[in-house]
């Protein structure tokens, strides 16, 4: 699997997923708010850092290659990793665990797959809304998955939330494909629509979550874009300074040698 690295990340630059994996593994995204929260945040570093896919999900993370590094790619979003997987699913008479969302969501979810994706058996189980779980209700949420038996879990808790879940569970979970896809779960049973598909392909999905939700959108888009870019841009100078100083250092070391 090809990657770029972005700093300390590996993110995967063309995924496809076309067959389940015999050991497990673990699929995040990454866009420049969650990058920037990560910087200040030990344990979902800890926990991006630890994924076997990480997927480029923010247009930012995909220019910045591009214009920066010269490194070409698109944006995979959850929503488009979710699509291929239970493509996938359908084929094989598959199986899928939806962790996360309100009742009213999962029933939703539910419904749909049964008519668009038949031969998926589905699962679904909504933990209690609120910051922290128990750990009676962390072992509920694990034994549920389990009983289940799913070939595909889906978390669906927002970031950095379902990040940190995953990495510190995932040796108790029994399925061998876990994904963090956070707002995939709304997009998929319509109770949030997504941007138009021209938005999308233009990169302005961004624009189109941020009027709808300013109150909870500005800040990622107003203060940590902006703080992402800059930090790439200062990479990238450092990268520059270090590459002119390995140059002078080998050319005065030629010309000692001549000497």
């Amino acid at each position: 699997m090809e990657t770029f690295s972005l700093r300390s990340y590996s993110i995967s630059k063309h995924y496809v997923f076309d067959s389940l994996p015999v050991k497990k593994t673990i699929i995040n995204t990454i866009n420049p708010h969650s990058w920037v929260v990560a910087d200040k945040d030990d344990e979902f570093h800890s926990a991006l850092m630890a994924s076997d896919v990480l997927l480029p999900d923010g247009v930012g993370i995909v220019l910045t290659a591009r214009f920066l590094w010269h490194e070409r790619f698109h944006k995979l979003a959850g929503f488009d990793l979710h699509k291929m997987i239970l493509s996938h699913l359908n084929a094989i008479s598959g199986s899928c665990f939806y962790l996360g969302a309100s009742p009213k969501v999962l029933e939703r979810i539910s419904v749909k797959l049964r008519k668009e994706y038949p031969n998926i058996s589905v699962g679904t189980y909504d933990p209690p809304y609120r910051e922290c779980f128990s750990a009676d209700e962390n072992q509920n949420m694990i034994d549920a998955i389990n009983k289940f038996k799913p070939d595909v879990l889906f978390v669906g808790m927002t970031a950095p939330k379902q990040e940190k879940w995953l990495h510190q569970h995932k040796s108790e979970i029994n399925t061998n494909v876990m994904c963090a896809i956070g707002g995939t779960f709304d997009f998929y049973a319509g109770t949030v629509p997504r941007a138009p598909k021209w938005m999308i392909r233009y990169g302005l999905e961004w624009l189109f979550r941020m009027m709808r939700e300013p109150k909870r959108m500005w800040k990622r888009n107003l203060i940590s874009t902006p703080h992402f870019i800059l930090k790439m841009l200062a990479l990238k100078c450092k990268s520059k300074l270090r590459l002119a100083a390995a140059r002078e250092a080998a050319q005065n070391k030629t010309k000692m040698i001549i000497e």
